[in-house]
């Protein structure tokens, strides 16, 4: 088969490599409550193993299990997809030094505060009121019991 002048054989597009008019572009991970895993890894243009990899390797990432057992990925585990595939990817990491950044990362935005003191607090004030109500419950039986009686 003789090709003619300027004319160019194309070589097939590797699978994941759609042209761009075709290709669904990266969506908000904003958008939807709950993504499936092959939602997530053409977002991400990942395969689904590869996901399913990363969560053996990065303990915060658990996403939730339908009935049928097939992964749903809310908002924030897309976002730290991203952020694992940017790390990954984009600045090279190893797996190990993702891991310590991300975990670092969260360190700093958590602020250091212990929540059990609130509970505490809202418990003991439920209790204080509840001793108030009984008090004047008390009270305000005392009056009627006499005016009863007398």
């Amino acid at each position: 088969m003789r090709r003619g002048p300027g004319k160019v054989k194309k070589r097939p597009r590797p699978p994941g490599d759609a042209p761009m008019a075709i290709r669904k572009t990266a969506q908000d991970p904003e958008s939807k409550l709950y993504r499936s895993i092959s939602e997530v890894s053409d977002m991400l243009r990942v395969k689904a193993h590869v996901l399913r990899y990363w969560e053996t390797q990065f303990s915060m990432l658990r996403p939730k299990k339908n009935r049928a057992g097939n992964r749903m990925y809310r908002p924030e585990e897309v976002r730290l997809l991203l952020r694992i595939k940017e790390l990954l990817y984009d600045r090279r990491y190893t797996i190990a030094g993702a891991r310590r950044t991300l975990l670092d990362e969260r360190k700093q935005d958590e602020p250091q505060v212990e929540l059990g003191f609130n509970e505490a607090e809202r418990k003991l004030l439920v209790a204080e009121v509840k001793e108030e109500m009984r008090t004047l419950l008390a009270k305000l039986k005392r009056p009627a019991e006499a005016t009863v009686r007398g």
